[in-house]
């Protein structure tokens, strides 16, 4: 007799073989031509130029992350706005606490200058100006 986790233990062995055998038989029935065309790097048809290692700007990082999260926060907006009556007061101060939350994340985002593509202007020390005022 089979306990709970001797059946998910046999399904996950099943699946691992399923996968593996997949990928042994394509190997096995695929056609093998390779040409040097076929070796070179693909990006979206243009011919690459340089090194693979390019560094990008952090800000593209940035923005994304930014963006996934309000996204997700945004998307779990929609199954309160559509049963917050069920929830009664408590509910709607609960979503209504989100939003505020949410909120004060998006105007400290904006504030910080994360939001903006070109990177905000930091006032740096300026010694000449230091030596004027005194």
């Amino acid at each position: 007799m089979l306990t709970e986790f001797g059946k998910i233990f046999i399904f996950i062995i099943i699946a691992i073989l399923f996968v593996g055998i997949a990928i042994l038989l394509s190997k096995l029935i695929r056609p093998k031509r390779p040409t040097n065309e076929k070796l070179t790097t693909y990006e979206c048809g243009e011919e690459p130029i340089g090194t693979p290692w390019v560094k990008f700007n952090i800000r593209f990082y940035v923005i994304a992350l930014i963006f996934l999260i309000f996204d997700v926060e945004i998307v779990l907006l929609f199954p309160w706005a559509l049963s917050y009556k069920d929830f009664g007061i408590v509910g709607f101060l609960a979503g209504i606490i989100f939003l505020i939350i949410l909120g004060i994340g998006m105007i400290y985002e904006w504030r910080k200058g994360d939001l903006e593509w070109d990177r905000p202007k930091i006032n740096s020390f300026n010694k000449d100006k230091q030596e004027v005022e005194e």
